[in-house]
């Protein structure tokens, strides 16, 4: 008779510690204390379709690098639709949202959603002048960008842009959206 040892329960990759010691769901629950702005980073893909196509995400890792000259900088998931197209179109936008705006944050996050045109179809903006790309109306601040340097960094890439045109609307009473242990959050 053939006796077998039972095999060990699978375990998941993000339990299992890196070199450095820590595991991806401690270093994501770590993370996770830390509150963030939500911005949509759009962008103009010109070679989808006869009249190109405007591509959209959510990012939570948004900031701003110098003052002189004024550069931000977002990370993008290496090999996300997002980081391949801005690989190729230099000028991209950010709208920074409001709470009123969760919806729009959430729509874009989505893993397996549907295409962008469908996203965008209800979202007002208007087409910034420098990047093409949506600029959301009701954002509490919007920004063009062209791309001064990419840096990769783990499984994500740095993009480093160059703000061309920065703009806030002239009356708002909105909160900012923020995202904190991984939900979107209202201050205060």
């Amino acid at each position: 008779m053939l006796t077998t040892t039972p095999s060990p329960p699978p375990t998941s990759d993000l339990a299992i510690p890196h070199a450095e010691g820590v595991s991806n769901d401690e270093f994501r629950a770590a993370m996770s204390r830390l509150a963030a702005g939500v911005v949509l980073v759009t962008a103009h893909d010109p070679d989808d379709g006869p009249r190109g196509e405007d591509v959209g995400m959510t990012a939570t890792a948004f900031m701003s690098v110098s003052l002189d000259p004024p550069l931000v900088l977002v990370s993008l998931r290496n090999g996300s639709r997002m980081d391949d197209l801005l690989a190729e179109v230099p000028v991209w936008a950010v709208s920074v949202l409001s709470e009123r705006q969760r919806h729009i944050a959430g729509r874009f996050a989505m893993k397996g959603r549907v295409s962008d045109r469908l996203l965008f179809a209800d979202v007002p903006s208007v087409r910034g002048e420098e990047s093409g790309a949506p600029l959301l109306s009701g954002a509490l601040a919007t920004l063009e960008c062209r791309t001064e340097n990419r840096v990769v960094a783990g499984d994500h890439t740095l993009v480093v842009g160059r703000v061309l045109t920065a703009k806030v609307p002239t009356a708002t009473e909105d909160d900012p959206l923020t995202y904190f242990r991984g939900k979107y959050r209202r201050l205060g």
